[in-house]
């Protein structure tokens, strides 16, 4: 593997589907997404879309939102398409005029989403805020960590059952 590093959707529980318009599946490639708010207005910024604005990040099979990624390892061929498939989504929803002048814009957000993943290990979870503010849009980044760094509970056990006849 080369050792690149990219967001891949991440699903605790049913939440991004009851707040986001459009929830992303998890285990989707996901970018921070920010773009897709650039001509909103505190007007436009309500409910369902308010909340991808405010914590969401864009998967790249859905076009949907997700509140955690988790850092992947990626291939530079998955890189590559992923480019191609995200300058397609800007000639056919953003209006670019052609996916010659996308790609260097799918390019540019691709190796934004990269600049947030790669210098945390694998699987490391993230979360965005984003804010306006006076000059534009402000987003912070955080690692999401358990409490007290570590994980207090295990999500199941094995036991052992009866054999079925």
């Amino acid at each position: 593997m080369s050792g690149l590093r990219l967001l891949r959707t991440l699903r605790f529980d049913a939440t991004d589907e009851l707040v986001f318009e459009h929830a992303a599946a998890p285990d989707e490639w996901a970018v921070p997404g920010g773009f897709a708010f650039a001509n909103d207005t505190p007007e436009t910024l309500i409910g369902k879309r308010l909340q991808a604005f405010r914590h969401g990040f864009l998967g790249l099979d859905s076009f949907g939102w997700s509140t955690f990624v988790a850092v992947a390892a990626v291939s530079p061929e998955i890189l590559d398409e992923l480019t191609v498939r995200l300058a397609r989504h800007f000639v056919d929803r953003y209006g670019a005029p052609d996916l010659a002048a996308a790609l260097p814009v799918a390019r540019h957000e691709l190796d934004f989403a990269r600049s947030l993943a790669e210098p945390h290990p694998t699987n490391t979870v993230l979360a965005v805020e984003r804010e306006l503010v006076d000059e534009g849009v402000r987003e912070r980044f955080r690692v999401v960590k358990p409490a007290g760094g570590e994980v207090h509970a295990r999500v199941f056990d094995i036991v052992a059952g009866e054999e079925e006849p």
